[in-house]
């Protein structure tokens, strides 16, 4: 069994996070030798203004880059 948290900005699309999950599923699954029913995928969501790099704030370095359109 394997239990993974992938943590990203909010602000993807669904669809996206479908094929974050399918990904690392897949990924889990072809270096373990697991079945996909024993992967559990958590994606964790965060406020890009409570992430700093470098001393300067995601949401300021990157204002618009990604948006509910899933872009």
């Amino acid at each position: 069994m394997a239990f993974v948290t992938v943590q990203i900005g909010k602000g993807h699309s669904i669809e996206k996070k479908r094929k974050v999950a399918q990904a690392v599923t897949d990924a889990l699954v072809s270096a373990l030798g697991t079945r996909p029913e024993w992967v559990t995928v958590h994606i964790d969501e965060f406020e890009r203004e409570n992430w700093a790099v470098g001393g300067v704030l995601h949401s300021d370095k990157h204002s618009g880059r990604h948006d509910q359109t899933g872009r």
